[in-house]
């Protein structure tokens, strides 16, 4: 199961996953990615990541092929914060943050929740837009 969760500040997408992970849960979250996308110079995402077993055949391509057209328009990305308290999850991140420079990844324990959401909310330096004027006042 993935599914999105709301978020005050219209450049970020947030999303929890957990327990089995298929194509069509995937193919919500990349089209929730790309309406942002589409309306705002850069996004941000949190993934809230709790009791995951498995991601189907399906969902694993999709979420390969997806990430590679995404490797020549990272500079979209500013942020994404994962929420978890599974370990192996937490290499996993390390390791991605290692790749994608241009983005920042960061990992939050579940009882950082508020702080993750917090931190995905903050633009670069210099953005146009306002997390404030979006709706979010911080935690």
């Amino acid at each position: 199961m993935l599914d999105l969760i709301s978020h005050p500040v219209a450049h970020v997408v947030a999303m929890k996953a957990g327990g089995i992970v298929n194509g069509s849960d995937l193919q919500c979250a990349i089209d929730a990615i790309e309406a942002a996308k589409r309306d705002h110079p850069v996004i941000s995402l949190v993934v809230e990541i709790d009791n995951l077993r498995l991601m189907t055949l399906t969902a694993l391509l999709k979420d390969i092929g997806y990430g590679l057209t995404q490797l020549g328009d990272l500079e979209r990305y500013h942020r994404a914060a994962v929420v978890t308290d599974q370990a192996w999850i937490e290499h996993i991140v390390h390791l991605e943050e290692r790749l994608f420079k241009a983005v920042e990844i960061r990992t939050f324990r579940s009882d950082e929740h508020a702080d993750a959401m917090a931190w995905a909310a903050e633009l670069p330096e210099g953005s146009h837009e306002d997390p404030e004027e979006d709706g979010y006042h911080g935690a």
